[in-house]
C-alpha cells in the first residue's frame, strides 16, 4: 500500500467513526462487493492555510487543478487537488483579513484539525433516490438539494455529525451531468451554510 493510500485509508477510517450516514453506505457498499473507494468524488479538508496543508498531497503526485483555479466565496476560498484514479481534494479556508470573520471554517479547524475529513462526496446517479434511501434508515438532509434537476451539478449535505458538541462532518450525495467535473462557487457556499449550526 502506497502512503498515499494509506493516508487516504486513515482519513477514511476516522471519518467514518465519526459519520453515522458515512458508516451506513460504507457497509451497503461493502455488502454488495463495491466499497466505499470507488464512489468518491471529492474528500474536504479544513485548513487554516491551504498553501501548507496542501503540500503532503502535492509530494504524493496531487497537481493543483488550474483549470478550476481559485474558488473565491464571501468569507472563504479553496482550491481543487487531483491525481488520476483518486478522489480529487478540495482543500479550503477563511479569508486571513475581514473577510473572513463569518466563515466556519476557523472554528472547525480549531476544534478538529486540519488532519482529518470534513466531508466526503460520493457520486450518486440519481440524488433524490439516495436521499430517500438515506431518509427511510433515519438519516436527514441538512438543506434542500442545490441545483436544478437540469442542471450540471446538484449537492446536499447530510444532518452535521457532532463531536464533543460541535459540529464535526457531513455526508454530502453529489450528482453529476455532461461530463461536469468542476465546482460552482454559489452552490459551495450554500452547502456550507447549510450546515451553519
Amino acid at each position: 500500500m502506497s502512503v498515499l493510500d494509506q493516508i487516504l485509508d486513515d482519513y477514511l477510517k476516522r471519518f467514518l467513526e465519526g459519520n453515522r450516514a458515512g458508516r451506513y453506505l460504507a457497509g451497503k457498499l461493502n455488502d454488495c462487493g463495491i466499497g466505499l473507494m470507488p464512489v468518491l468524488d471529492h474528500v474536504t479538508i479544513r485548513t487554516h492555510n491551504v498553501e501548507r496543508r496542501s503540500r503532503q498531497f502535492l509530494e504524493l503526485g496531487y497537481r493543483e487543478d488550474k483549470g478550476i483555479g481559485l474558488l473565491e466565496f464571501d468569507s472563504w476560498w479553496a482550491k481543487v487537488y487531483r491525481k488520476p484514479g483518486y478522489p480529487a481534494f478540495f482543500i479550503d479556508q477563511a479569508y486571513d483579513d475581514d473577510r473572513g470573520k463569518e466563515s466556519l471554517i476557523p472554528h472547525w479547524v480549531n476544534d478538529h484539525g486540519d488532519e482529518c475529513f470534513h466531508h466526503i462526496a460520493v457520486l450518486v446517479e440519481n440524488i433524490e433516490s439516495a436521499i430517500s434511501s438515506l431518509e427511510r434508515d433515519g438519516f436527514r438532509m441538512a438543506g434542500d438539494i442545490v441545483g436544478g434537476p437540469s442542471s450540471d451539478l446538484r449537492q446536499v449535505f447530510t444532518e452535521p455529525e457532532t463531536r464533543n458538541g460541535k459540529v464535526y462532518s457531513v455526508l454530502e450525495l453529489i450528482e453529476r451531468h455532461n461530463g461536469y467535473a468542476g465546482f460552482l462557487p454559489p452552490q459551495a457556499d450554500s452547502l456550507m451554510e447549510s450546515t451553519r449550526r
